[in-house]
C-alpha cells in the first residue's frame, strides 16, 4: 500500500515540474524570504541614512555606523546625486576643515535634526560609553513587520499546497486516470492521503525556508511543525473539492485563492481588533494558526497553548470535512 501511495506522490511531483505555475509555487517561498529580508527592518534598525565621501574620514564612517545606515560615495557630486533621489538620505559634506549636512528638503520632518546631532556628537568626541541612558526594550526582540510577513506567507504557502492538489487532480482528469481509483487495489482513503502529501510537503518546505532565511532559527521547531501541518487541513480539503469540481487549472486556482479572503480577515482581526471582538474570527482556522505561529515566532509559545490552537484548527477542519467529503467522494466515482 505504501509503495502505491509513493507512486502517486512521485507522479504528482513529476507533473509539478512541467508547468510554470506549479514551478512558481515551489519557488515562491524562496522569493518571499528574499523579499522579506529586503523590505522588513530589524528591531534595532535605524531610520537615518547618511552618505559620506569615500576615504575622507574613515573614523567618522566607523563612528556613524553605530547610529545610522552609512553609504560612501566617490565624490561630492555623487553625494549630491544620491541625496536628490526620492528617499530620505542626508549627506555629510566636507567643507575645508569642517562639515555640513546636505539635504534635499522633502525628507521626513525631524530626521535632519538626527543627522545634525550625529555630526555634532562626532565632532565633540562623544562616545556611547559616556552615556548614562538606559534602554528598555519592552521584551520586543523580534522585528514586528518581519514577524507579520513571515506568518502571512507561511499561511500563503499552506493555501498554495491546496492549489497544487487541485492542479494535480485536474491533470488526472485530463489524462482520464481519475476514475482508475475504482479499479485499483488502493483504497479511496489511501488515494486521498497520497494526493495530499504534495499539499503538505509544500507548506513544510516553504515554512522552513521562510523561517531559516529570515533569521528565526531559534524557534521551537516541534511547535511550529504542529501548527504548519494542521494549517494544511482546510487547504487540502478545498484543493480536492476545487480540483474535482473544475475542468481547468486557472478555474481551480481562482477558486482556491478565495481562501485568501478569510486569511486576510483573520490577520486583520488578530492585529487590529480589540480583545472583546476577537471572537468574530474564531470560526476561521487561519486565525488560530496565525495566533499560534505568532507566539512561536516571538519565542513566547508553550506546548499547552500551541496544542490548544492546533485543536481548534482540527475541530474546524473536521466540520469542513463533513461538509465537503460527500462532494469529494462523488467526484472520485
Amino acid at each position: 500500500m505504501l509503495k502505491k501511495m509513493f507512486t502517486i506522490f512521485r507522479r504528482d511531483a513529476k507533473v509539478n515540474t512541467r508547468e510554470f505555475l506549479t514551478a512558481y509555487i515551489m519557488l515562491a517561498p524562496v522569493i518571499f524570504a528574499i523579499a522579506i529580508n529586503l523590505i522588513a527592518p530589524g528591531i534595532n534598525d535605524t531610520t537615518v541614512n547618511l552618505a559620506l565621501v569615500k576615504g575622507d574620514d574613515e573614523q567618522m564612517v566607523a563612528y556613524l555606523e553605530d547610529f545610522a545606515k552609512v553609504d560612501v560615495f566617490k565624490d561630492v557630486a555623487a553625494l549630491e546625486k544620491r541625496v536628490g533621489r526620492r528617499d530620505d538620505v542626508f549627506a555629510i559634506v566636507p567643507d575645508g576643515d569642517d562639515y555640513y549636512v546636505l539635504q534635499q528638503g522633502n525628507e521626513v520632518e525631524g530626521l535632519e535634526q538626527y543627522a545634525t546631532m550625529m555630526l555634532t556628537f562626532y565632532q565633540e568626541g562623544m562616545r556611547i560609553e559616556d552615556s548614562t541612558a538606559i534602554i528598555h526594550s519592552f521584551d520586543r526582540t523580534v522585528p514586528p513587520l518581519k514577524k507579520l510577513l513571515v506568518n502571512i506567507f507561511m499561511m500563503f504557502s499552506a493555501i498554495m499546497g491546496g492549489m497544487l492538489i487541485a492542479i494535480n487532480i485536474i491533470e488526472e482528469k485530463e489524462d482520464r486516470t481519475i476514475r482508475a481509483i475504482n479499479l485499483t487495489p488502493i483504497s479511496r482513503t489511501a488515494y486521498i492521503f497520497a494526493k495530499s502529501v504534495i499539499g503538505i510537503t509544500l507548506p513544510l518546505y516553504g515554512s522552513v525556508v521562510l523561517v531559516v532565511f529570515t533569521g528565526f532559527r531559534g524557534i521551537d521547531w516541534g511547535q511550529m511543525m504542529v501548527l504548519i501541518v494542521v494549517s494544511t487541513l482546510i487547504s487540502i480539503l478545498v484543493g480536492f473539492t476545487e480540483g474535482l469540481k473544475n475542468e481547468t487549472v486557472m478555474d481551480a486556482a481562482g477558486s482556491v485563492k478565495m481562501l485568501f479572503l478569510p486569511m486576510a480577515g483573520a490577520v486583520a482581526v488578530a492585529e487590529m481588533v480589540g480583545e472583546k471582538w476577537q471572537w468574530v474570527a474564531y470560526w476561521v482556522p487561519f486565525y488560530w494558526t496565525y495566533k499560534g505561529v505568532d507566539s512561536v515566532l516571538t519565542y513566547n509559545a508553550n506546548w499547552g497553548t500551541t496544542l490548544l490552537y492546533a485543536l481548534f484548527v482540527v475541530i474546524i477542519s473536521i466540520v469542513a470535512y463533513l461538509i465537503l467529503m460527500p462532494g469529494i467522494r462523488k467526484g472520485l466515482e
